[in-house]
């Protein structure tokens, strides 16, 4: 069966950054998906930390029913990650109720009525397709697995907020991410942080802290944006604040790390952060015991393996061989080039065949920077 993965979609961000909003950024996706068999959203399919899931729903239902018509008859599959894990968190909630529920196995197939409401009703969006839920990931063939790949963050060394969530999570049950060996192991941790965030974005918008943008300023300061280029009181002043929150990093950090929330390290570096990723991915694919298996995921926005890269990198410490699908959304503080040659350059979908290793395929390469850029980001 051909299959088509795409990931992190964030269709509802607040920032528009969503890239699949629009009309003319879907056509390339939408003629790709009428060469294969099956597509795959592979999580962050809705953006749901922004706000109500009925302003995400309203965002993406354009797309869905352009897709419905595109796939005909053919199977869609929808894979949660953390951006959406409120689509199977009712179902994740109802299986435990009436019974001690088996372990959590790497692949659970679900109907979109068992799901969650909001599943079922994407499911008639895109009727007459057909459409199953995986999570929290898909066989998509014996020797390929998908998965939006949020697990890593139980890992990561990259003090993100999400990464800082886990670590202090994980602190507080007394769970070690090292001594995990099934999927029940990961979400006993990484569910309860995101019901506390999807509870908060349930009934109004979220505030920068969550939607992104005070993480966004702190990544531009930390590495360094604007440094050299002050003009005025005013821009001396924030040179100065930024080389303080530099200086300040590696402090606090360390204090992280004291802790006992880490092992994390003081390096926002682009080499470190797809680094960092690829060998948490890696270990979450050793925990899951998936050998030697391709490995495809998201959640980095990271495409790759590209040329140039080091292809021994991508690969897990028990052998799986990594395949990151990028993303479809317009991050401006990623886009260091002007060109599409950036690895974090949005719409990326991967492509399975019968045989053979995953292929990445770049639709949005023929586009510039203007003609994919948000209205309102640099």
């Amino acid at each position: 069966m051909r299959t088509l993965i795409v990931s992190d979609l964030h269709l509802g961000s607040v920032s528009g950054s969503d890239l699949l909003r629009r009309v003319e950024l879907r056509e390339p996706l939408l003629e790709a998906v009428t060469n294969v068999d099956r597509v795959v959203l592979l999580g962050d399919v809705l953006e749901l930390r922004h706000g109500p899931l009925r302003d995400a729903m309203a965002a993406a239902r354009p797309f869905f029913e352009d897709l419905g018509r595109a796939l005909g008859g053919r199977e869609l599959v929808i894979v949660p990650g953390n951006h959406d894990h409120a689509l199977v968190d009712p179902w994740l909630a109802r299986r435990g109720q009436e019974a001690e529920p088996p372990p959590l196995a790497v692949e659970q197939l679900l109907e979109p009525a068992e799901t969650s409401p909001a599943l079922e009703r994407i499911a008639g969006w895109i009727a007459p397709a057909p459409m199953r839920i995986a999570y929290p990931g898909l066989w998509v063939r014996a020797d390929v697995y998908a998965t939006h790949g949020h697990y890593l963050d139980c890992h990561l060394t990259v003090p993100t907020l999400e990464r800082l969530s886990m670590g202090a999570m994980s602190r507080l049950l007394g769970r070690a991410p090292s001594t995990f060996d099934c999927a029940g192991d990961y979400e006993s941790i990484v569910a309860p942080v995101f019901a506390w965030r999807d509870a908060v974005a349930r009934e109004a918008a979220t505030g920068s802290a969550l939607n992104g943008a005070t993480t966004v300023s702190a990544w531009r300061a930390l590495r360094g944006s604007g440094i050299g280029r002050t003009r005025g009181l005013g821009s001396a002043i924030s040179w100065l604040r930024t080389r303080a929150l530099a200086g300040a990093f590696p402090v606090a950090v360390a204090a992280l790390n004291r802790a006992g929330i880490g092992p994390l390290r003081a390096d926002l570096s682009m080499s470190e952060l797809r680094r960092a990723g690829l060998s948490a991915m890696g270990d979450v694919a050793a925990h899951l015991d998936l050998g030697d298996a391709y490995v495809v995921f998201g959640h980095t926005h990271r495409a790759g393996p590209l040329a140039g890269d080091d292809q021994q990198e991508w690969r897990g410490r028990q052998g799986a061989r990594l395949v990151n699908a990028g993303s479809w959304t317009y991050a401006s503080i990623f886009l260091t080039r002007a060109t599409s040659e950036s690895p974090y350059w949005p719409g990326v979908a991967v492509l399975v065949d019968e045989q053979g290793p995953p292929v990445l395929t770049h639709l949005l390469q023929d586009r510039t920077r203007a003609q994919i850029r948000t209205e309102g980001w640099a």
